[in-house]
């Protein structure tokens, strides 16, 4: 098997390895915003610090990967050529979810993910060899070679081209190298297919395909829920009682979004278009969920105006309002 490089996901996001989730979420949001590429001055550094952060989200969020990833333990260090031990497979609770290049090893570049995610968390078709009758024998069908690919949600909405090279592990020449094409409104798990460029048919068989399963990157502000996307707005207590207009971010730059006053906390607004491509045409919303957030340290002033403001208020949320 061909080697490939540890990935060091905690080191990435510059947490424990006991970390709650929520030290995780809070690490990656952090880190994504400062390294999206669209706030850096470096883009193309930071297009690549972005993907190792999301990689690394993507594992260490996700309790099943989480585990298995912690089960390799210290076979790994960060950068180093890392060979699975022989009982990986058994240590990390049976094979499944890790792809382990079962089939001719491939490697791949331009994906967004490292090796060593594609060679343990990323999914490898294949199921084997069709057989169509030749002339004299069984050929077959050469079988389908599977990859993720990290689409960012602005992809997503317009649409790209990516370079993606692949080194096959037969191949002692230069990688091969396609240009993809990545439809605007593309969705998490959709495939996009090279056809022809999977592995050799035997006998006179056809070629496999290639299948690059799109992954669609986190981003610090936004979710995507079913066909929306998603984010959430902090308030000030003053804001939601009072009313406001505030500003919200969106993939295509800022809204002023008006909040009426009597905002409850959890309540959604729905921005209409500000979502994603939909098929037929148009985008879907951006649902912007209000949270209201309390302040937790009060000047002496301020904290007279609370205690005046709670004399004065009838307000009595357990008892009706």
């Amino acid at each position: 098997t061909m080697a490939v490089k540890f990935q060091d996901y905690y080191e990435t996001l510059g947490v424990a390895r006991d970390a709650s989730h929520d030290d995780i979420r809070s690490a990656f949001r952090k880190l994504a915003r400062k390294h999206h590429p669209d706030v850096s001055k470096d883009k193309a550094g930071a297009e690549e610090k972005f993907k190792q952060i999301n990689e690394a989200y993507e594992v260490l969020s996700d309790e099943e990967k989480r585990r298995k990833y912690d089960a390799l333990g210290a076979n790994g260090q960060g950068g180093q050529d890392f060979r699975p031990p022989p009982n990986w497979r058994e240590a990390a609770g049976g094979a499944g979810g890790f792809g382990g290049f079962q089939q001719g090893d491939v490697q791949f570049g331009g994906t967004g993910f490292s090796d060593f995610f594609e060679s343990f968390f990323g999914s490898r078709g294949g199921g084997g060899f069709t057989q169509a009758r030749g002339g004299g024998g069984f050929a077959q069908r050469g079988r389908d070679v599977e990859a993720d690919i990290m689409v960012t949600l602005e992809e997503a909405l317009q649409g790209s081209r990516r370079t993606i090279t692949l080194q096959r592990a037969s191949g002692t020449g230069p990688p091969e190298s396609y240009e993809v094409k990545i439809p605007a409104g593309v969705r998490e798990g959709q495939r996009i297919r090279l056809a022809g460029q999977g592995e050799g048919g035997v006998a006179g068989g056809p070629s496999g395909d290639l299948l690059l399963r799109v992954r669609l990157s986190r981003h610090p502000d936004f979710q995507v829920e079913g066909e929306n996307l998603s984010n959430e707005l902090l308030l000030a207590p003053w804001e939601a009682v009072m009313g406001c207009q505030v500003k919200v971010p969106t993939l295509g730059g800022s809204v002023n979004l008006k909040i009426p006053a009597g905002t409850q906390s959890g309540r959604k607004m729905r921005l209409k278009g500000l979502g994603l491509p939909v098929k037929g045409g148009g985008r879907s919303h951006l649902m912007v969920e209000i949270l209201i957030h309390v302040p937790t340290r009060l000047t002496a002033a301020e904290e007279k105006l609370w205690r005046e403001l709670s004399e004065v208020s009838s307000f009595d949320p357990r008892n009706g309002g």
